[in-house]
């Protein structure tokens, strides 16, 4: 656990920076934290390391305070990503990684292989190991980084805007793989960005600061956009708080499809007009997972790629709510496509549908006594 108590920065010219900080970051969670800019996230992050000291009030790794503890033995201990990786320019990437593991004493050739060891965990080729960071993508540099803060398998993670040097693009990527690798990691970690949806996305527990450096709220992301403690946080979460509340609420196992028609890429004109219901039909892949759709009486051979219209989105049938309701909503033919855990499909439903779910899906919540 980080826990800052009572942790101010105050600067000889007056400013304040960080005003009266008490937070704690939980064991094995991801801790977001986010505001307006010139809110103290940044420095609040490298009070941990120790990069900025605190003018007052105590921060502490697992109940040890940092102030006793030496700079650079600290930071040794706590895993740093910073926007735009921070790679050496003059080493290969398998070198910028083990570059800690050398420094707490393994040789060479350990530390080496631990850095091949973490470019397959971070989703790189170890191919990569020999190239310069110049000749990677920015979000190949991005993992390069996360791979260097794992390095010396840290209990503690620092990451300062992490994704935001990306196209959006490989931004989501990204926050997907970090997701997927903090389930077998488990490190206690907390992140800065400017974004409040990374932070929704990312947050076990988000942290709101204040223009000045002041909490203004600490909550999951659900509460955090179902129950905003003052007009500030609401402003900062934004509008849509209902429907993005719904990213954060499961579909219900009882949820009822319908049956789908379906065609396959090269079916001729007559096997799709026989499975036409309505205006629009679903093509599936040999695996039976939706592709797309096409227009019935535009075929007039066989279905090509050519012929589908892709803008429809698929939903879990143990996803979100909010998956749901956006397959209905963007689907052609406004049907919503549900899928299984390996994508193939269920059937369809309505926006209609969507809705009972999610007025089902409160009425249950309801039901539920409190403990």
């Amino acid at each position: 656990m980080i826990t800052f108590e009572n942790v101010s920065k105050a600067y000889p010219d007056g400013t304040v920076a960080v005003d009266q900080l008490n937070l704690e970051c939980p064991t094995g969670k991801i801790t977001a934290l986010v505001g307006p800019s010139g809110c103290g996230k940044t420095t609040s992050l490298r009070m941990i390391n120790r990069l900025i000291e605190p003018t007052s009030g105590t921060i502490s790794l697992h109940g040890e305070s940092t102030a006793a503890m030496d700079p650079a033995l600290l930071r040794r201990r706590i895993g740093y990503v910073i926007q735009n990786a921070g790679l050496f320019p003059h080493r290969t990437i398998i070198d910028n990684i083990a570059t800690m593991p050398r420094l707490l004493g393994k040789t060479r050739r350990e530390a080496r292989k631990r850095a091949t060891e973490l470019l397959d965990v971070v989703g790189l080729a170890a191919n990569f190991g020999d190239r310069y960071p110049w000749q990677l993508s920015g979000g190949q540099q991005q993992r390069v980084g996360v791979a260097r803060a794992l390095a010396a398998d840290p209990a503690f993670m620092l990451m300062d805007e992490p994704f935001s040097a990306v196209d959006p693009v490989v931004r989501t990527q990204l926050q997907d793989e970090f997701l997927r690798l903090q389930e077998h990691i488990g490190k206690t970690i907390i992140v800065v960005t400017h974004d409040i949806d990374e932070a929704l996305k990312l947050g076990d527990q988000v942290a709101v600061l204040r223009t000045g450096g002041r909490l203004a709220q600490t909550a999951t992301p659900h509460e955090l956009l179902t129950q905003p403690v003052d007009e500030f946080v609401a402003d900062f979460v934004g509008r849509d708080r209902g429907y993005r509340s719904l990213g954060f609420a499961s579909v219900d196992g009882t949820l009822e499809t319908t049956d789908e028609p379906t065609a396959r890429l090269g079916d001729s004109a007559d096997t799709v007009a026989s499975q036409a219901r309505g205006e629009w039909l679903l093509i599936i892949d040999e695996n039976n997972r939706p592709i797309g759709w096409v227009r019935p009486h535009s075929i007039t051979g066989r279905i090509t790629s050519g012929d589908l219209n892709f803008s429809g989105t698929t939903a879990s049938a143990h996803g979100t709510l909010r998956a749901l309701l956006d397959a209905a909503l963007s689907a052609p033919s406004k049907r919503g496509v549900v899928v299984d855990r390996h994508g193939a499909l269920v059937g369809t439903v309505t926006a209609a549908a969507a809705v009972a779910a999610i007025e089902n899906s409160d009425r249950l919540d309801a039901e539920v006594p409190s403990k």
